[in-house]
């Protein structure tokens, strides 16, 4: 499955039992299970280390069977979050609705346009996420492509940054960006990997068409997997002695080279 739909997020009443609006967190076994079976988007899930209540594992079962990041912490870390009774489980709830990739495709198509797909490996900065999502939808990105897990939060603040822009530009999130890439290679799109490893400069790469294009993290850059999976590498020319820019700065960059190649 290449993006997880069914969960869907709404915001907390304040007077609900057991649920914490700071921070968009809920607390405590049925809580968490209310959220689950009422379709909220849930971006992890911190267990206490060593819980093993049938009732827990039951739950716990279904929140893996939904790919929802699980960190198991110590019995302090959940008390750091909050001090009420949160049977040790605790839940942040997504301030987004995320989208089925594979249904993002047909309406593009049938649109007459050609996609245009980010996918973010391991962009795990809130802002940076938040500035990216910005030029993304300025550029026209028809949606941005996350991992399940090594991702920034798509919280407050990301949605702050991101102008509002998180709010009204499709973001799927996956649980294997390989899988991702191919799925949109199959479906007709170009793969572009920004890389300093590669010898083609954006200005001469055709990014017209269908394409995906891939950003790394800052400090470990686009996965080797990733990378053996794109046809095509392309890079930003450097005049300075600082070899690499912000991601979020390089995001833009390459999209709105990608505008201006379009607009041609």
């Amino acid at each position: 499955m290449l993006c997880d739909p069914g969960v869907r997020a709404r915001f907390i009443h304040p007077e609900t039992d057991n649920m914490a609006t700071q921070d968009n967190f809920i607390f405590g076994i049925q809580a968490v299970r209310e959220a689950i079976n009422a379709g909220k988007d849930i971006d992890k899930v911190l267990l206490r280390r060593g819980a093993g209540s049938d009732v827990l594992k039951e739950l716990m079962a279904d929140i893996r069977h939904l790919d929802i990041p699980v960190q198991q912490v110590p019995l302090e870390k959940l008390n750091r979050v909050t001090r009420k009774n949160h049977q040790g489980i605790i839940a942040w709830i997504s301030q987004i609705s995320y989208t089925d990739l594979a249904s993002v495709l047909p309406g593009i198509y049938e649109s007459g346009d050609d996609p245009l797909i980010l996918l973010l490996d391991g962009v795990s900065d809130v802002r940076n996420f938040g500035a990216i999502a910005r030029s993304a939808e300025c550029a026209g990105v028809h949606a941005i492509v996350i991992p399940i897990s090594g991702s920034a939060a798509i919280n407050s603040d990301a949605i702050k940054t991101s102008a509002g822009a998180l709010l009204k530009i499709p973001v799927c999130r996956e649980r294997d960006l390989v899988t991702a890439a191919r799925f949109l290679r199959d479906s007709g799109l170009k793969l572009f990997a920004a890389t300093e490893k590669a010898e083609e400069l954006l200005y001469s790469a055709d990014l017209t068409g269908p394409a995906a294009i891939i950003m790394g993290s800052e400090d470990r850059g686009v996965s080797n997997a990733l990378l053996k999976d794109c046809e095509h590498w392309i890079s930003i020319p450097m005049q300075g002695s600082i070899s690499s820019l912000n991601v979020s700065v390089a995001a833009g960059v390459l999209l709105f080279e990608t505008v201006r190649q379009r607009s041609l």
